[in-house]
């Protein structure tokens, strides 16, 4: 599945994922298959409102991971379209949720093929979920809201570095095709952080370059792949040497675990410049 931009005219009926940009830096994931449509942390009902006008599509549903208000701020907006029913974690304050979800449950909209399954992935709030499985008939996908992101994670606004950690080893076991639909534009940001972790890694210099080449051309960088996250995101990579002796050197301590080694790395990302 490509993420791919609607354009201005016309109409888009193929199955996709499409980013809706909000804000500076957000992305709403709107998941169409033919006239139908579902959407991921509508922070803005302005993008999805104009997206549904120009393609001429029904919402049918809405899918929150945490209660931040750039991921729900629409919500309430968007409730005013009748027939649709929000799903989120049942563990957050939301402005509206139908559909109180907790690890393991499942979402099927059979008139968007899409069947996800809910992870419980606590740290940057307390009670964040992620969805993965298929959408738009494809799979597997990811929409991990501000758990993860291209070459980053989430700050730990609400969680300890062990559960972010712990979140992030379940992303890490997903298939390596698996895309993630993050919901930020971080990545050039982020992956200039990752090269001082890792300067010598080859894999993540090209993925710098081809970031930069994607947002100079005003394209989205996402999604990316848990392959790509696990060859090039630190925070993924908790365990393997070289990103262990940069984490220690950092630091200025010793780090005799996988999740110091990521709480240093959230530390240093919190730092950096």
């Amino acid at each position: 599945m490509q993420a791919l931009t609607a354009p201005a005219g016309g109409r888009e009926r193929n199955a996709a994922v499409l980013p809706l940009p909000a804000f500076s830096d957000n992305y709403i994931w709107a998941i169409v298959q033919g006239d139908q449509a579902a959407v991921v942390d509508p922070g803005d009902a302005g993008p999805v409102l104009r997206f549904l006008e120009q393609q001429g599509l029904r919402l049918r549903a809405i899918l929150l991971t945490h209660h931040h208000a750039d991921h729900v701020g629409g919500v309430s907006e968007l409730s005013r379209i009748a027939d649709i029913t929000v799903y989120g974690p049942a563990h957050e304050r939301l402005p509206r949720c139908d559909v109180p979800l907790v690890e393991g449950d499942r979402v099927a909209l059979p008139e968007l093929d899409l069947d996800l399954t809910v992870l419980d992935v606590p740290g940057h709030t307390a009670g964040h979920i992620a969805y993965t499985g298929r959408a738009a008939g494809v799979e597997p996908v990811l929409f991990c809201g501000d758990t993860l992101f291209a070459g980053g994670c989430g700050r730990l606004f609400e969680g300890t570095p062990t559960q972010m950690h712990d979140s992030l080893e379940k992303f890490s076991v997903l298939p390596p095709d698996t895309q993630v639909f993050c919901a930020h534009e971080y990545t050039l940001a982020n992956l200039r952080w990752a090269l001082a972790v890792e300067p010598a890694n080859r894999t993540l210099q090209q993925w710098y370059q081809r970031a930069q080449q994607l947002r100079a051309a005003g394209t989205p960088t996402l999604p990316s792949t848990i392959g790509q996250e696990r060859a090039t995101n630190p925070f993924l990579r908790t365990q393997q040497p070289e990103v262990a002796r940069a984490a220690a050197s950092w630091a200025g301590r010793g780090q005799n675990t996988p999740v110091e080694v990521f709480a240093s790395l959230r530390e240093w990302k919190n730092d950096f410049k």
